[in-house]
């Protein structure tokens, strides 16, 4: 997964130094970069805030991905502005580390392209080189905002790469339902979210969001779950109990930021949240969830919407073990998570033939790796030239690649 940069306005700290800004004083924001950072005065790489806030608005400046903790994270309030400068109420004391922040202006609309020329040379050059799976497109306002970045992908010969729309502000919420229309999944990044909405609207937008991402059958991740294990071994009672509800929700997935990037305790992070997830999968209401998707799709079905929803209930019915399904996109395989069967979904994802071999190989391994972002579903390599050294079928080979994985990681049992 690329993580593009977008509208992001940065807060330049030439020095390097540690600036500590004192609640109760006055700081003044600048686009004048010349000017040395400190207390009283911070340049920024964008010319026109002036123009955009208004006294009373709120501003948030912290280090790349936002903690919330007082000490490193800055609250800012407009009082007034002076030609191109702000100047700002600091609400808390804090200390900002580093060479560059990130300024977050609440709730008002920053003219700034969301795929920025950065991005397009990043996705250009690394991207292409690296055939990108998924790419996140941040601070996405409109659906608009994931045409363009179609568009561009197309231009560029990664047609086949994967788009996540990150809704991280008041305009992408308000726009969810273009947004999701145009994406292949959907980011909730709460923690921009978090400081542009009023802290009690924070929970209903993430679950609105995710059912309407379940009811369309695109993955959904959320972000921001466990920031004290930025600095501590565990999370609070409330972090595990956000994690929980979060799969119980219905999410997809769990991105992890700050407390992997710079936190003292990444492997615990990744191992504390992964087995919260599992004993929340334990309890998750998957014949309510099933009932609630079909009467939303409605009748009559298409034919792999039935194909899909009758292979779930089947496989609920005589208790499976899993699923196994064949497919060249990927798309049949999230078809039948859209149901949320309470089982495995074992994909055989097979390079489809065109008339460049040398591209069979990559253009399935790139749909099989999208999968993994899927809820319940663990893709597996099919390999047609495999299939016939064997003297198989293509689902005769397919059925026993499937199976032989599921019995080695436990999927599958005798019996089952």
């Amino acid at each position: 997964m690329l993580d593009t940069v977008g509208p992001e306005i940065q807060v330049h700290n030439s020095t390097g130094g540690a600036i500590e800004l004192i609640g109760g004083n006055h700081v003044t924001i600048t686009p004048d970069l010349s000017k040395a950072p400190s207390a009283d005065i911070l340049p920024i790489k964008f010319g026109d805030l002036a123009k955009v806030v208004k006294k009373g608005d709120t501003l948030f400046i912290g280090q790349y991905l936002f903690t919330g903790s007082e000490t490193t994270s800055l609250w800012l309030e407009v009082t007034e502005t002076s030609g191109a400068e702000v100047i700002c109420y600091v609400k808390n004391t804090a200390t900002l580390s580093g060479p560059i922040f990130t300024l977050h202006v609440s709730q008002v609309h920053i003219s700034m392209p969301t795929l920025s020329e950065y991005d397009k040379q990043v996705i250009s050059t690394w991207g292409l080189q690296n055939s990108v799976d998924i790419i996140s497109l941040s601070h996405t306002r409109s659906s608009e905002d994931v045409r363009e970045l179609r568009a561009f992908l197309k231009s560029h010969d990664l047609q086949d790469t994967q788009i996540y729309a990150k809704v991280e502000n008041a305009e992408g919420l308000e726009h969810f339902d273009e947004i999701l229309q145009e994406a292949d999944g959907i980011i909730i990044s709460r923690g921009d979210l978090g400081i542009d909405l009023p802290p009690e609207r924070v929970f209903m937008s993430q679950k609105t969001g995710i059912h309407k991402c379940n009811m369309a059958g695109k993955s959904v991740i959320i972000t921001r779950v466990v920031d004290s294990m930025i600095d501590n071994l565990r999370p609070t009672r409330a972090e595990a109990t956000d994690v929980a509800n979060a799969v119980l929700d219905g999410t997809d997935g769990i991105l992890l930021g700050a407390e992997t990037l710079r936190g003292q305790y990444p492997v615990d992070a990744v191992r504390t949240v992964g087995r919260i997830c599992a004993e929340a999968e334990t309890v998750y209401n998957q014949s309510l969830h099933f009932k609630k998707v079909a009467r939303h799709v409605g009748e009559p079905m298409a034919h792999e919407e039935s194909v899909a929803s009758s292979a779930v209930r089947s496989a609920m019915k005589v208790k499976a073990a899993a699923i196994v399904v064949f497919t060249f996109s990927g798309r049949a395989a999230r078809l039948i998570a859209k149901y949320r069967a309470p089982m495995p979904v074992l994909a055989v994802v097979f390079p489809r033939e065109g008339s460049d071999p040398s591209k069979w190989r990559s253009y399935g391994t790139t749909q099989a790796r999208q999968c993994f972002s899927v809820r319940g579903v663990y893709p597996l390599m099919g390999s047609t030239d495999e299939a016939e050294t064997g003297g198989l079928t293509k689902e005769e080979y397919g059925i026993k690649l499937a199976l032989n994985y599921g019995r080695s990681v436990g999927i599958i049992k005798p019996y089952d």
